[in-house]
């Protein structure tokens, strides 16, 4: 179904300009895009050197604002690349006031044109679009090319925090980080009935335990 795009999007976009950076879409060669630099300043942005945790798809911005209340002694990269979405997270960032959470409006292809080698120590992956259809494999946020980028932007010793409802899409995930290099240094198949402590509810993932499904958490380490 096709989302209706949100009144005065473009407004409001620019009224969290502060806190948000929107891609250059121009060039729709992602590969040649990521290589047009255009690093964050991340110092500047947050106005410390705290460590950087990056969260790839924040929709609304639930986990990232919990977390991050959770965390005042990290910051809090948020990407999402649909607008109409993250104007939300936006703007309940500005409301709460929270200092410690900044967006990227862009693509997971292109993260590395935004951020330095070694500058993340974190990136969260949850429920991300299984993709189910084998023609759709490469889009996969935990295939190997995406977690290449990744290996590129984390720090030495970082890690990715992946959750999911989907059985296949965790399977493969776990294969991918594998053949990738990444040392799986934890997994729980029932996230549900073995909480951790620290980890922050998203809207899908209630909605998902109300229906019954269970939760996968993967923890891969570079």
């Amino acid at each position: 179904m096709r989302m209706h795009k949100k009144g005065h999007l473009e407004e409001r976009l620019e009224n969290c300009a502060d806190i948000l950076t929107v891609a250059d879409l121009s060039d729709k060669n992602m590969k040649r895009a990521a290589e047009a630099k255009e690093y964050l300043d991340l110092v500047k942005i947050f106005g410390n050197t705290n460590p950087v945790r990056l969260e790839i798809g924040c929709g609304k911005g639930k986990f990232v604002c919990e977390t991050a209340a959770l965390n005042p002694e990290v910051n809090f990269v948020a990407c999402e690349k649909i607008s109409n979405v993250l104007i939300d997270a936006c703007e309940r960032v500005k409301a709460e006031n929270i200092k410690n959470v900044y967006f990227l409006n862009c693509a997971a292809e292109v993260l590395e044109k935004y951020f330095k080698p070694r500058s993340v120590s974190r990136i969260y992956l949850n429920f991300s679009n299984p993709l189910p259809k084998e023609g759709y494999k490469k889009q996969r946020l935990t295939h190997p090319r995406f977690l290449g980028i990744y290996r590129n932007i984390l720090t030495e010793g970082g890690v990715i925090v992946q959750k999911t409802d989907d059985e296949a899409f965790y399977r493969f995930s776990l294969e991918s980080y594998k053949a990738a290099g990444y040392r799986i240094s934890s997994v729980c198949e029932d996230l549900k009935n073995n909480p951790v402590e620290g980890d922050v509810e998203t809207e899908h993932e209630k909605m998902f335990k109300q229906r019954g499904k269970a939760i996968y958490r993967i923890v891969a380490e570079v």
